[in-house]
C-alpha cells in the first residue's frame, strides 16, 4: 500500500566480438543498446526517480570521443535517454558510415554498456546524483564510469580517510566519496605498471601496456575493504576494463551471464532470462566478496576480493523489490501467505460464510494466492470434518452433503485503484482527504455490517497510506470488522543498506511500542535506552550492539499489532479495524535463501548498522527528526 524506495538497478553489457560481428548476425550496430534498453526497462520497478546510461569504445583513434554518456530525471527517464541517443545516431548518419567509421566515431555504439536506475534513499535529488558517474582524465586507462546499487553506512569515515590522503571531495556522498576512491586507486594502479615499465619500454607505447597491464582487481582490493554496506558497484574505464563488485554479506543481487557473444550483469535473473531468452541454469548468482572482472581483451574471471562473510542476503529483495516472475520468489511470495493462515483462521473464528477475502496492492498478489491455497487446504479439511461429524449422527444424505461441499470462499477484488486521480494540487488534510479515494471499492460484494473483510498487503512500515486512504476506503463497503495483513513482519528498525528507511519515528511499530510503554508506565525504559546508545557510540566501532532491541523485548507481535491497529484507525471508522503480522521465525523459515531481515529482527550484519541505529534513536528521543 505504501511505496518504499530501494537503491537501485544495475544492467551491464561486455561485448566480446568485433561490433561488425553484431551488424553482420543481428542487423544493427544497436543490437547492445536495444538489449540495455530491454533489460532497464524490465528492472524499470527498482528504479523510477532517475537513469543513466554510459557507453564506452574500446578502439577509438586519438581525436574521437571514445565515453558518451546520458542521463535523465522522472519516471520517463528510461524513454527520455534513449530517444536522445536515438537522435544523436540519427544525426551522425551511421547509415552512411563505414564499418570502421562506425566503430571509431559513432555516439552510443561501443563495447561496453552500463545502465542504471535510481531511487534515492538519502533525500539527495538533481541531475549531478544520477549515475553512471564519470571520472575523466587524458589517459584513457584513469578514466572511470561507475554507477552502483548501494548504501554505505560509514561515510563519514571514507570522508576523512579521503581528506587525510590529500584528496579534496566536493560533494558529501557515498557515491562522490566511492568514484574519489576508485579513482585514486587506479591512479596508483596505473602509476605501478608505469614504474615497472618506463625503463625499457618506447613512450609511445607505454599507456597502451599500461592498458593491457592493469588489474582492475588491485584497485578494488585497495578500497573495497574501508565500504561498510550492501553494495554491488559497477564500473568501466575508459581503456575496456569493466567490473561488478558484490558486498561481501551478500546484501544487494547480482546476476551474470556469459557467453562467446557477451557478458551481462543485472541486479534481477528474470531480467537477464527474458532479454536473452535463455535458461533459470545459465544465468549464474555472483557470489558475495567477488567480482566480475572482464578485461581489456574480453576475457573474464571471478575473483574474490573480500573475505567470506556471513551471508545476508536482504529478505525485502524476496518480500516486495524484486521481480515475482523469478522462479525461486515466486513460491516464496506465495507461502508468505500461507504463513498468515492459521493467525487468520484464529481472528475469523473459522467462519467462512461471513469473510471475504482480498488483496491491496498488485504487489501483494502472489502473497493473496499462498493465502488463498491455505484457506482452501483449511476449508476443504472443516468440510471433511462436518461430513464425518453428519455421517456419525446418522444424518448423512445427498442435501447435507451438497449443502456442505456447497461452501467457497469468498473472493472479491475489492478496490481498484484509480491512477488518474492526482493530489499533489492540495495540501495538507485537504490533500489526506482527496487520498481516500485514490482507490475505487466494489460495492455489493459485501454484506453490510455482518461481514468481516480480509485484505493482504506484502508490507506495512509507516502505516500513513492505511490510514489516510486505505481503511476509510474499505469502511465504505459496511464490513463489520476490517482485518489487514501484511505478508512480512513489523519493520521495527532503520535500514542502511539502500532501503527508504532511516528514521525511527517513521516505524508505527515503534511508534506503538513506545506507546504501549507510556501506556503501561514503562517510561524508564525509554530513557535507559537512550543512555545506553549514547554509552554505546563512545566504544570502538566494532564493539557496538543495537541498544534498540530492548524497546520491543517488552512485548509479543500481536500486542503490538493491536496497538497500531489502534493508532492507524481513524475517529469516523465504524468497523472494527485489526491487523495480523507473522512472526520473524516463520518468515525466516520460508526466506532461508535471504537471511538478512535486520529491519525486523535488529540483527545488523555490518558494524555500521548498530553504530547508526543507536544514532537514530538519540536522534529520535533528543527530537531531531530531520536527522538520519
Amino acid at each position: 500500500m505504501e511505496q518504499l524506495k530501494h537503491e537501485c538497478g544495475v544492467a551491464m553489457i561486455r561485448l566480446r566480438k568485433p561490433l561488425h560481428y553484431y551488424k553482420e548476425k543481428y542487423g544493427t550496430y544497436s543490437y547492445a543498446l536495444n538489449l540495455l534498453y530491454l533489460m532497464m526497462e524490465k528492472q524499470h520497478n527498482r528504479g523510477q526517480e532517475a537513469a543513466g546510461v554510459g557507453v564506452v569504445k574500446i578502439d577509438s583513434a586519438p581525436g574521437n570521443e571514445y565515453i558518451f554518456r546520458e542521463r535523465a530525471l522522472g519516471a520517463n527517464a528510461i524513454t527520455e535517454i534513449f530517444a536522445t541517443i536515438g537522435n544523436q545516431l540519427e544525426h551522425a548518419d551511421i547509415s552512411e558510415l563505414s564499418d570502421d567509421e562506425i566503430e571509431q566515431i559513432a555516439p552510443f555504439i561501443g563495447n561496453i554498456y552500463m545502465g542504471h536506475l535510481r531511487y534515492s534513499t538519502t533525500g539527495r535529488s538533481g541531475i549531478s546524483f544520477v549515475h553512471p558517474f564519470l571520472r575523466r582524465n587524458n589517459w584513457r586507462s584513469r578514466n572511470l564510469l561507475l554507477c552502483g546499487n548501494f548504501n554505505l553506512t560509514n561515510v563519514d569515515l571514507l570522508f576523512e580517510k579521503i581528506v587525510k590522503q590529500g584528496q579534496h571531495p566536493r560533494i558529501f556522498s557515498d557515491t562522490f566519496l566511492l568514484l574519489e576512491q576508485l579513482g585514486y586507486a587506479l591512479d596508483h594502479e596505473c602509476h605501478k605498471v608505469y614504474r615497472s615499465l618506463r625503463n625499457d619500454t618506447p613512450m609511445e607505447k607505454i599507456e597502451s601496456e599500461i592498458e593491457r597491464l592493469i588489474d582492475p582487481s588491485n584497485v578494488l582490493k585497495s578500497t573495497a575493504p574501508d565500504w561498510d554496506g550492501g553494495f554491488v558497484i559497477c564500473g568501466a574505464t575508459g581503456s575496456g576494463d569493466m567490473f561488478a563488485l558484490r558486498d561481501a554479506h551478500g546484501i544487494r543481487p547480482a546476476f551474470y551471464y556469459t557467453d562467446d557473444e557477451i557478458i551481462v550483469v543485472a541486479s534481477e535473473r528474470p531480467v537477464i532470462q527474458t532479454v536473452l531468452n535463455v535458461r533459470y541454469s545459465d544465468v549464474k548468482t555472483l557470489p558475495p566478496g567477488n567480482a566480475l572482472i572482464v578485461g581489456q581483451s574480453g576475457a573474464f574471471e571471478i575473483k574474490e576480493i573480500l573475505p567470506p562473510a556471513e551471508y545476508k542476503h536482504c529478505s525485502f529483495e524476496r518480500i516486495y523489490f524484486s521481480r515475482g516472475s523469478d522462479r525461486d520468489i515466486y513460491p516464496e511470495r506465495k507461502q508468505l501467505g500461507k504463513n498468515l493462515v492459521p493467525k487468520l483462521i484464529k481472528a475469523i473464528d473459522n467462519d467462512f460464510e461471513n469473510t471475504v477475502f482480498s488483496f491491496i496492492p498488485n504487489t501483494a498478489e502472489v502473497a493473496f494466492i499462498g493465502l488463498v491455497e491455505g484457506l482452501t487446504s483449511e476449508l476443504e479439511a472443516k468440510k471433511c470434518a462436518k461430513i464425518i461429524e453428519v455421517q456419525n449422527n446418522g444424518e448423512l444424505t445427498t442435501d447435507r452433503i451438497s449443502a456442505i461441499m456447497s461452501e467457497r470462499l469468498r473472493i472479491e477484488k475489492v478496490a481498484i485503484k484509480d491512477i488518474k486521480l492526482r493530489t499533489f494540487i492540495a495540501e495538507g488534510s485537504a490533500r489526506n482527504g482527496l487520498a481516500a479515494h485514490v482507490y475505487d471499492v466494489t460495492y455489493g460484494c459485501v454484506q453490510n455490517n455482518k461481514d468481516t473483510l480480509v485484505v493482504i498487503d506484502d508490507s506495512i512500515v509507516r502505516g500513513t497510506t492505511l490510514q489516510q486512504s486505505i481503511i476509510k476506503m474499505l469502511d465504505r463497503l459496511h464490513p463489520r470488522r476490517i482485518i489487514i495483513m501484511s505478508s512480512s513482519p513489523q519493520v521495527r528498525y532503520p535500514d542502511y543498506y539502500g532501503i527508504d528507511m532511516s528514521r525511527m519515528n517513521e516505524f508505527i511499530a515503534f511508534r506503538a511500542a513506545i506507546a504501549l510503554l507510556q501506556q503501561q508506565g514503562k517510561e524508564h525504559i525509554i530513557k535507559e535506552v537512550y543512555d545506553k546508545c549514547k554509552a554505546e557510540l563512545q566504544k570502538p566501532i566494532n564493539e557496538q550492539v543495537n541498544c534498540v532491541r530492548t524497546i520491543y523485548e517488552q512485548f509479543d507481535t500481536d500486542q503490538i499489532s493491536a496497538k497500531i491497529a489502534e493508532m492507524l484507525t481513524p475517529a469516523d471508522v465504524n468497523a472494527k479495524v485489526e491487523l495480523i503480522y507473522p512472526e520473524i521465525e516463520t518468515t525466516r523459515a520460508t526466506l532461508k535463501s535471504a537471511p538478512g531481515d535486520w529491519y525486523f529482527s535488529g540483527e545488523y550484519p555490518t558494524p555500521g548498522g548498530n553504530r547508526l541505529v543507536n544514532r537514530a534513536y538519540i536522534n529520535y528521543y533528543e527530537g531531531n527528526q530531520n536527522l538520519r
